[in-house]
C-alpha cells in the first residue's frame, strides 16, 4: 500500500512543481538523446559523418539523470534501506532522521562542488576533448542544477520530517511486500 504525503501548499507546492519541472526536463533530455542516437544510426547507414553525436548523447544522459534525481527521490524510487528501517521498529524514526541528514549533507556537498566546477570551467574556458569542443560549463550546468534540486529535495524532506514526523517520500509497506516475494 502506498503512503501519500499530505497535500502541500505554498512553498511545499512550489517545490513539488520544481521537482516535477526538473523531471519533465529530464524526460526531454532522454528524448533528445534517443533522437541523436537514432540520427547517428541513420548517418552510419548512409555513410555520413556526425562528429560529436556520441558526446552529445552522453551529455544528455548525464543531464537527464541529474535532473530526475529529486523527482525520483520523492516518488520513493531510489534504492533505500526500507527493509532495515522496518526491522528497526521503534528506532526507525532516528534511523530515518540520520538517513535524511546524511542525504542532505552529501547532496549539498555534491551541489556545491558541481557549482564550483561549472564556475571554474567557465572561467578557464575549458572545452570538451571530443570533436565537438563544447564549452564544458554548458555541459556541466544541468548537472549542477539537478544536484542543487536534489539537495533542496533532501533538505525539504528533512525539514518536513522534523516538523511533522514524516517525510514527503512516497513509500510502500516493505514488510508486507517482502512476505509476498
Amino acid at each position: 500500500m502506498t503512503r501519500l504525503p499530505p497535500r502541500r501548499r505554498g512553498l511545499g507546492r512550489a517545490l513539488d512543481l520544481l521537482y516535477d519541472g526538473a523531471a519533465v526536463l529530464s524526460a526531454l533530455c532522454m528524448v533528445a538523446m534517443f533522437v541523436i542516437i537514432l540520427a547517428q544510426m541513420i548517418a552510419r547507414w548512409s555513410s555520413v559523418m556526425m562528429p560529436g553525436a556520441t558526446e552529445y548523447a552522453g551529455y544528455l544522459m548525464a543531464a537527464g539523470s541529474f535532473l530526475a534525481f529529486a523527482h525520483t527521490l520523492n516518488r520513493g524510487a531510489h534504492i533505500r534501506v526500507g527493509l532495515l528501517l522496518v526491522a528497526l521498529g521503534r528506532h526507525r524514526r532516528w534511523a530515518e532522521l540520520l538517513c535524511l541528514v546524511i542525504g542532505a549533507t552529501a547532496s549539498a556537498y555534491v551541489a556545491w562542488f558541481a557549482g564550483r566546477l561549472v564556475y571554474w570551467s567557465g572561467r578557464l574556458g575549458d572545452v570538451s576533448q571530443g570533436q565537438d569542443a563544447t564549452p564544458l560549463w554548458i555541459v556541466q550546468a544541468p548537472i549542477a542544477i539537478g544536484a542543487a534540486i536534489l539537495a533542496i529535495a533532501f533538505i525539504d524532506n528533512l525539514v518536513t520530517f522534523l516538523r511533522s514526523g514524516h517525510d514527503n517520500i512516497l513509500s510502500e509497506d516493505l514488510a508486507e511486500q517482502s512476505h509476498a516475494e
